[in-house]
């Protein structure tokens, strides 16, 4: 009776547990389907579609570079980001500043698999394309990065500037 009892509780703990496992995406970060958080940063803050008036395409590739890597905009200019991953890797792409792109960085190499929700951020697989909508309301000297592990220390950085107006 014993090992029929323990037989139904793990068979039963088993079907429970599969169907959580294949419940999970093979995306390595899954759609988006709530609204963009629209948080003011130093940088900007998330665009309107109906607003864009610029569209920028980017390349990142293994080689650890973004192409373009200087970016110019005008304070105010709302820009859609097709962020294309050339690469055979995983690439993001995450506007910030110095010091925000460092400290996400850090924690990225802590915490390589950690989920991102922000609108200024693009997880790109490997021959994929991702979107930004990104309004440079802030007039500056900004930054983007790959934080993927590894990625930023070997240089896969870009200059932003937004002149004001």
């Amino acid at each position: 009776m014993t090992t029929r009892r323990t037989l139904l509780i793990a068979s039963a703990l088993s079907a429970a547990t599969t169907s959580t496992v294949f419940a999970h995406s093979n995306e390595p970060h899954a759609k988006k389907t709530d609204p963009v958080k629209k948080e003011q940063k130093s940088w900007g803050i998330a665009g309107d579609d109906k607003a864009v008036k610029r569209t920028i395409t980017m390349t990142m590739t293994d080689n650890m570079r973004f192409t373009p890597d200087k970016l110019e905009f005008k304070q105010g200019e709302t820009v859609k980001f097709v962020i294309k991953n050339k690469g055979k890797v995983m690439h993001e792409f995450v506007l910030g500043t110095k010091k925000e792109l460092d400290e996400h960085a850090a924690l990225m190499v802590k915490f390589p698999t950690m989920e991102h929700d922000e609108p200024y951020m693009a997880h790109v697989g490997p021959g994929k394309t991702g979107q930004i909508v990104w309004n440079f309301n802030k007039a500056g000297l900004f930054d983007f990065a790959c934080l993927i592990a590894g990625h930023y220390s070997a240089g896969m950085v870009g200059k932003v500037t937004v002149l004001a107006t």
